[in-house]
């Protein structure tokens, strides 16, 4: 175990990279530390590893496409740099076969770097666009968000692919960022992430991942903290259809003193197979006394025929903290809600649009970027009213 000392704090911080987690294996760069994933692994036991198409084990056929552009405001830097960068891998390391495949097969990388004190009047926006499902690709992607600096970076993923990807983020002392990650691919679509942040002293984190589109979706987010006084906040929203695999798994770190964090992710599902996956996992070490978390994932079924698997897990090594739980639910409409409304003269398919609208607007209106809220409640109604027909979820 490495301990380091902040000065004028009088905190530690374990920054060992041997996590003592039964979720998380020891990162390494090089492809042949992970083994070939067979299915029964924890990590890997909720996912359909054949319609990976070859991505997990290397039989991926090569030469896919996408295409990345940036939109950014003064004074943001955008790079665009060789993998021989320093800067790359310094702050995350793969944890699993198919993240250690994406840094084996990236060439160049996008580095975006807020500088210091910098106050950004409109967000970073990276339009992701995929033009070829069948050949893979890789990608990486830096964000570096200097001292007391403040930004918003959307991740807008479209189109078909066959994507593995890796995004570091960097957050200095004092500093704030909202990052949010939306997959609405076409319905051929295969992407699997690893999203890692380290975040400052004081400094303030919120992650929000949103998926509606693709065949598969696997995104992994994950955080840890530089020194004490860290916030952060991972948020979600999901709907699958019939068929579609969305997978979303959670790790915070505590490896700090007086440091916070809060996921909350919530779903829906409708269709025959569809299936949804949520893992959320906290480690508290020993180091981090007085920190204060929590976490919970909510399911909503509309149809016969789906799958919702939700796993929450508090691994705690001192018991000097401020605060520590976590919730999972899955259910069908309450019945309640449906005769409550239907009884003021609601019809039913409205009832059912209002209970569903209800239920995902909480986790909507604390993104905190207007634009992209109002696009993701009229998301919302395009998924329900494409599939108003289905059968409701039987008592």
């Amino acid at each position: 175990m490495t301990v380091e000392t902040t000065e004028n704090l009088g905190a530690a911080v374990e920054t060992t990279d041997r996590i003592s987690s039964h979720l998380h294996p020891v990162g390494s760069f090089d492809l042949d530390d992970h083994a070939i994933p067979g299915g029964l692994e924890e990590i890997w036991r909720f996912t359909p590893l054949k319609r990976l198409r070859g991505l997990h084990n290397g039989t991926y056929q090569s030469d896919g496409k996408i295409v990345a552009s940036v939109e950014a405001p003064d004074p943001v830097r955008v790079e665009v740099v060789d993998r021989d960068d320093a800067r790359l891998g310094s702050v995350y390391a793969p944890g699993d076969r198919i993240s250690a495949q994406a840094w084996a097969g990236f060439t160049e990388a996008t580095v975006i770097t807020v500088p210091a004190e910098a106050e950004l009047d409109a967000p970073v926006v990276v339009n992701v666009r995929g033009e070829d499902a069948a050949g893979a690709a890789f990608a990486h992607m830096f964000i570096d968000v200097e001292r007391f600096s403040s930004a918003t970076v959307l991740l807008d993923h479209a189109g078909s692919a066959l994507l593995a990807a890796n995004v570091e983020v960097r957050l200095g002392d004092g500093a704030r960022l909202i990052l949010l990650s939306i997959q609405d691919w076409a319905d051929d679509t295969v992407h699997v992430a690893h999203h890692h942040a380290v975040v400052g002293r004081d400094a303030t984190y919120k992650h929000v991942a949103v998926s509606f589109g693709g065949d598969l979706v696997r995104l992994n987010s994950s955080v840890e903290y530089a020194s004490s006084g860290g916030d952060a906040t991972m948020l979600g929203l999901y709907f699958a259809d019939a068929g579609q695999h969305l997978e979303h798994r959670l790790f915070v770190d505590h490896n700090a003193p007086m440091s916070r964090s809060n996921v909350e992710y919530k779903g829906a599902l409708q269709g025959d197979k569809a299936h949804t996956v949520w893992i959320g996992d906290v480690l508290i070490r020993k180091v981090a006394e007085g920190i204060e978390t929590y976490e919970s994932n909510d399911n909503l079924v509309l149809t016969n025929g789906c799958r919702a698997d939700s796993v929450p897990n508090l691994e705690i090594e001192t018991g000097e903290i401020a605060g520590a739980g976590h919730a999972s639910t899955t259910g069908r409409f309450d019945d309640q809600h449906l005769f409550y409304l239907q009884s003021r003269g609601i019809p039913e398919d409205e009832a059912r649009r209002l209970v569903v609208h209800g239920f995902f607007n909480d986790v909507i209106r604390r993104i905190g970027v207007p634009q992209v809220e109002e696009r993701l409640l009229q998301a919302v109604a395009d998924e329900l009213a494409k599939n108003i027909a289905l059968a409701p979820v039987s008592s």
